[in-house]
């Protein structure tokens, strides 16, 4: 009897055990991820993980400017503390800031850029990265989509949305300096006082404003203030601007008055669009809308050629003959997700958040191609000839 109890004991502990295992390997803890964390990173940044400079294109390499500016375009969608950990760490570069900029008119920080100094390059070169469109950040598209129009006499009409996020004032105005003492900071004159100060004190120095997708847009944009504002100094120190997946910002008119000064002042810029992208192709370039294109279009085909154009292909998109090309574009892309690790490297392996993208590009051709993972891929193995780059 006491033997039949003391088995009957074991076996209610080794039950208990088992199934405090078993409870111990199903429980599943949700943690919280810290957004402000160094090891925290955005959803453009799941599309392409690849955070290093390609060490094949050093400073004297005409590449070098492009593929800088794209990683740093890249590299401004993150939080403040990945940014600091990736420009000094692993880049070995001076971050001379990372901000969140004032929208008076949406009453809120909504205009993020990042402004490093890269010693490397002969002379030093301090680059503007405007951030693009955050997937998820509906104040973001409000920027977008807000297409009324800002105009100047003898200028032309502009995006009023993006003007406003690069630091329009409240009486829809540009005065050439403002009181910044107790007011909150604004992009342009924020960042205009940071190049002030550097380029003063580094007589060599150049510097590169550059952005991806809403980011782009600002770029140029930032570029058309100081030409308005006659900053004839700061204009010429400018090397270049290198924008990515940039859609339209102005009417003909205003394209007339930037094509002008962009000679006068002697800036080369360079608009580069992927394949089928659908950021570049909009506003739409039509009667109703009438935004159109300006400078050089740095067009590249799914296999990274390029070519320099006046304007992209399929310029609004939505083009009948365009729709069997997209689609089958879109299958290659698929496909050469798979391929392009074996034919370039361990560095070009798409992520499965990028392959996903791919997937939807199916349905939605253009929309995978907006990404960053195939722009950063165009300045890396792409092809063309270009003057400066």
């Amino acid at each position: 009897m006491i033997r039949a109890m003391c088995t009957v004991l074991i076996w209610i502990v080794v039950f208990q055990r088992t199934l405090n295992r078993w409870k111990s390997c199903c429980t599943v803890k949700v943690v919280k991820p810290d957004r402000s964390s160094e090891k925290f990173m955005s959803l453009v940044g799941f599309a392409d993980k690849r955070v290093e400079l390609d060490r094949k294109i050093q400073p004297h390499n005409r590449k070098y400017y492009s593929s800088l500016s794209l990683m740093a375009a890249k590299l401004s969608y993150e939080n403040k503390a990945f940014i600091k950990s990736i420009v000094k760490d692993h880049w070995q570069m001076e971050l001379l800031g990372s901000y969140d900029f004032w929208n008076d008119f949406l009453k809120r920080f909504s205009t993020q850029a990042l402004l490093l100094q890269d010693t490397r390059a002969n002379p030093n070169v301090i680059v503007v990265a405007f951030r693009g469109t955050s997937p998820f950040d509906a104040i973001d598209w409000c920027t977008d989509i807000d297409i009324s129009w800002y105009e100047l006499q003898n200028v032309g009409r502009i995006h009023g949305g993006f003007m406003k996020a690069l630091g329009l004032q409240p009486n829809q105005s540009w005065p050439k300096e403002i009181d910044d003492q107790g007011n909150p900071p604004f992009a342009y004159y924020t960042i205009r006082k940071i190049l002030r100060e550097m380029l003063q004190k580094n007589k060599d120095a150049k510097f590169i404003v550059t952005g991806h997708s809403l980011g782009g847009a600002l770029a140029i944009l930032f570029v058309f203030v100081l030409v308005l504002h006659e900053e004839a100094l700061l204009l010429e120190r400018l090397d270049g601007v290198y924008t990515f997946g940039q859609p339209r910002v102005g009417d003909s008119t205003f394209g007339a008055f930037m094509n002008k000064n962009l000679k006068k002042y002697k800036v080369n810029y360079w608009r580069f669009v992927y394949s089928n992208d659908i950021v570049p192709r909009l506003p739409y370039d039509d009667k109703t809308q009438m935004f159109n294109h300006f400078g050089h279009c740095l067009y590249f085909n799914s296999c990274y050629k390029g070519k320099v154009l006046v304007e992209e292909p399929n310029k609004n998109y939505f083009n009948l003959l365009w729709i069997v090309p997209k689609y089958l574009n879109a299958v290659w892309e698929l496909i050469r997700s798979f391929i392009i690790p074996c034919t370039a490297g361990p560095d070009y392996r798409e992520s499965w958040f990028m392959r996903f993208a791919r997937v939807i590009g199916l349905v939605i051709p253009g929309l995978p191609a907006h990404g960053p993972q195939d722009y950063n891929n165009v300045t890396r193995l792409g092809s063309i000839t270009y003057s400066a780059a």
